[in-house]
């Protein structure tokens, strides 16, 4: 599927191939902590097929949970996480943040990663009050 996206300011611009049967939450204490919530999802790009169409990544490289050197990429304007991958190695998951990718409403979740790090709440989303907007009242 050929997806396009972009950060939160316009600074970066992007197209990609991905895989919509490869649409992941992960539950790791990376993503929890570098997305500022309970979980990142992210989306498998396929063969490497991204493409940077405005705008310079700032890339950040931190030893994940596995073991595994990630290379996270971000806008240097506004903070947005774009991507990461495995540096120097093209077989390894490339994940495109879903929240990034302007198609996402069509990108359902089809497997939940290091869900031993799982908040314990956020299984059961539906005892939580929903509004369809924010308001300034509780």
């Amino acid at each position: 599927m050929k997806i396009d996206g972009n950060c939160l300011c316009g600074h970066i611009r992007y197209e990609a191939v991905i895989d919509p049967s490869m649409v992941a939450i992960c539950h790791c204490t990376d993503c929890q902590t570098h997305s500022g919530t309970a979980y990142g999802i992210v989306v498998g790009v396929v063969d490497q097929q991204f493409q940077l169409l405005q705008g310079t990544l700032k890339v950040y490289e931190k030893t994940a949970d596995s073991g595994t050197i990630r290379a996270l990429s971000f806008c240097p304007e506004c903070g947005t996480r774009i991507h990461a991958t495995t540096p120097g190695d093209s077989s390894k998951f490339f994940g495109l943040r879903v929240g990034t990718i302007r198609q996402r409403n069509q990108l359902k979740p089809t497997v939940q990663a290091w869900s031993g790090s799982a908040l314990d709440w956020v299984h059961d989303l539906s005892s939580i009050p929903r509004k369809d907007q924010q308001s300034t009242s509780r």
